[in-house]
């Protein structure tokens, strides 16, 4: 069986996976409010490093994080964050610090779980980071993709909509890993509230369909492939709460069609009962299997929703740099996703025997 998407040998590259993105410092209130807190956790957190901290702690995967921090102690203590979960800090773009944040800042979100018929809340503080002035200049890309060896780039539209300098960055990081061989993989993770003040939705279908000529692996849900890269989505009731399978399956046949050069598209399914209970499922489509279906598992106990997705693109990137099915891949996107809400933090706390084993249809008996 071919693969599914051409990867470099790994013998020729230092890095199976790297990221592009903001790491931002989040601030858990644990079972309290924001507005109630007296103390909180820390976890390092962001769209596009929670990926690759996926592939190194819980799949094994060599990664490193493209980002940009204030030197600073809150700058350091992210960085040992990113250490701690396994990802290379070597492409850590540090910035001055200016003792008052004016010129460039770390980013900060505090975000509280929600439980039963109350949401969970964020709250971000990224105005200005020193990420969202990141230059394609501060990277030396030919160095890392042409001399190193990247097998696979992740990056996302939570990136691309900081600045128009992220955009930027974004698309010559695309580019310069395409020059190279590498695979792309973009999650479209469309935020209306981070578009605004750039040009909201308009613009970002702009730039994101910019990236898109240069990806392999798309990943979004409804909204980020309808709001963030223009596709109608039809015969779908405005009052239900998730999409007919029918429909996904109409709208991945759009996106096929007018971007030619993606290998797989993958969305995630999920209907919110409430915080606390989700149904969750997925699909994949590629050309030369059409569209799939996750197992899919209803009634799923959350703990904290923040990073299921992003453990989703894991899983499946890991199933398809292992040369997996696309239904094998797309199992374990699904599994480690649903994994991941069960514990705090953006970041993943299972292990890959965890993912096989639900993946491979499970049960949550104890293990004795």
């Amino acid at each position: 069986m071919s693969p599914i998407v051409d990867l470099r040998p790994a013998e020729e590259c230092r890095y199976d996976a790297v990221s592009l993105g903001e790491v931002m410092l989040r601030l858990d209130p644990g079972e309290m409010r924001i507005r109630t807190a007296r103390r909180f956790d820390v976890w390092e957190g962001g769209g596009e490093y929670n990926v690759v901290r996926g592939l190194a702690r819980v799949f094994g995967l060599k990664s490193a994080a493209i980002t940009s921090l204030v030197d600073n102690e809150v700058g350091r203590l992210v960085e040992s964050l990113i250490q701690g979960g396994g990802v290379d800090n070597s492409f850590i773009h540090w910035v001055g610090d200016d003792g008052s944040g004016r010129t460039a800042r770390n980013g900060l979100n505090f975000t509280e779980r929600g439980y039963g018929l109350r949401k969970a809340k964020g709250v971000s503080d990224r105005g200005h980071t020193a990420i969202s002035q990141l230059k394609p200049t501060d990277v030396d890309f030919d160095h890392l993709f042409g001399e190193l060896g990247v097998r696979w780039l992740h990056t996302g539209g939570i990136y691309a909509a900081l600045s128009e300098q992220a955009a930027e960055t974004a698309i010559a990081a695309a580019q310069a890993a395409k020059k190279y061989g590498t695979v792309v993989s973009y999650d479209l993770n469309y935020r209306p509230s981070l578009w605004k003040s750039i040009g909201g939705q308009e613009r970002a279908q702009e730039v994101n369909r910019e990236v898109a000529r240069y990806v392999d692996v798309m990943l979004g849900n409804e909204e980020d492939f309808s709001a963030g890269l223009g596709f109608e989505i039809e015969g779908v009731d405005e009052h239900l709460s998730a999409l007919p399978i029918d429909a996904f399956r109409n709208m991945i046949g759009q996106v096929a069609e007018e971007f030619d050069n993606f290998k797989v598209i993958t969305t995630t399914l999920r209907t919110v009962k409430s915080a606390s209970l989700n149904d969750w499922g997925a699909l994949a489509w590629s050309k030369a299997h059409g569209v799939l279906q996750a197992t899919d598992r209803t009634d799923v106990e959350i703990l904290d929703r923040v990073g299921g997705g992003d453990s989703f693109a894991s899983g499946v990137i890991y199933g398809l740099m292992t040369g997996q099915s696309l239904q094998t891949a797309l199992e374990y996107g699904a599994a480690h996703g649903a994994l991941a809400m069960t514990t705090p933090g953006d970041t993943s706390m299972v292990s890959l025997s965890d993912v096989l084993h639900l993946a491979g249809g499970g049960s949550a008996r104890v293990d004795r």
